[in-house]
């Protein structure tokens, strides 16, 4: 199941979550320019190595390039190639907008930072002896993932069913999308050591139950509702969105 857009409306233009999308492309781009993509050494430096992170093990010195705590944060703009990017910048584009419309610029930031230090946190926690540097945003944005369905379980998605000639396109609500997706993290998870490389579905897991429990917990005190569903009655999307009741 491919999700390939949403029918949620935003009120304004999602300029951080374009320039996130837009910073992982042109760093992607200059990973595979650099000597270090080829050889590993690249993810090494800027990627989360649990044993590092953690002080079991210390890096050779060419290869400890900056503080450990530090790649909690570069490791989120980095990734391990083509597929990898185009996934993740796939659901970064259809989900994030929505949620930086409602948290505003400076709390989507903060949050979206949040989610990704949760996920390679949780991530570490499950592997503390692994050498394997992880890297990617999939931890941050499913931390996004988490707090939209949490935020619109109803909201239809325009999702591709590939089934050879049985292929199809249906409209289903965020919740079984996303709950489905969350579902798929979790048995694969359960199938993985995590400790010979390959997805880290640890960090999907917690990425998204940290977004998801912000959203449920937190969400009335960090979004102003009243004023939000306001602008959209104004603005004529009332029977657009699944929020705004009668």
């Amino acid at each position: 199941m491919i999700p390939l857009k949403d029918e949620n409306v935003t009120l304004s233009t999602p300029i951080l979550s374009y320039l996130i999308i837009a910073s992982c492309i042109v760093v992607f781009l200059i990973q595979i320019s650099s000597p270090g993509y080829t050889s590993g050494n690249l993810f090494y430096s800027y990627g989360v190595v649990p044993a590092s992170l953690l002080g079991i093990e210390t890096l050779p010195g060419d290869l400890e390039k900056i503080d450990p705590y530090l790649t909690l944060i570069t490791s989120m703009f980095m990734h391990g190639g083509w597929m990898h990017l185009i996934g993740n910048m796939l659901y970064m584009w259809i989900f994030a907008d929505n949620i930086e419309d409602d948290l505003g610029k400076v709390k989507f930031i903060l949050f979206y930072i949040a989610s990704g230090i949760a996920a390679a946190l949780t991530q570490v926690y499950l592997n503390v002896n692994s050498t394997v540097p992880m890297v990617g945003a999939s931890g941050a944005i499913s931390g996004v993932l988490g707090a939209y369905m949490i935020r619109y379980p109803r909201n239809k998605v325009l999702v591709l069913i590939p089934l050879g000639v049985f292929t199809q396109l249906l409209r289903i609500p965020a919740l079984f999308v996303l709950g489905f997706w969350f579902i798929l993290q979790f048995i694969s998870s359960a199938g993985s050591t995590g400790e010979g490389g390959g997805v880290a579905y640890g960090a999907h897991i917690g990425g998204f139950v940290f977004g998801a429990a912000v959203m449920f917990f937190f969400g009335n005190f960090l979004i102003p509702k009243k004023a939000f569903f306001k602008a959209l009655a104004e603005k004529g999307d009332k029977k657009k969105n699944p929020w705004i009741q009668d």
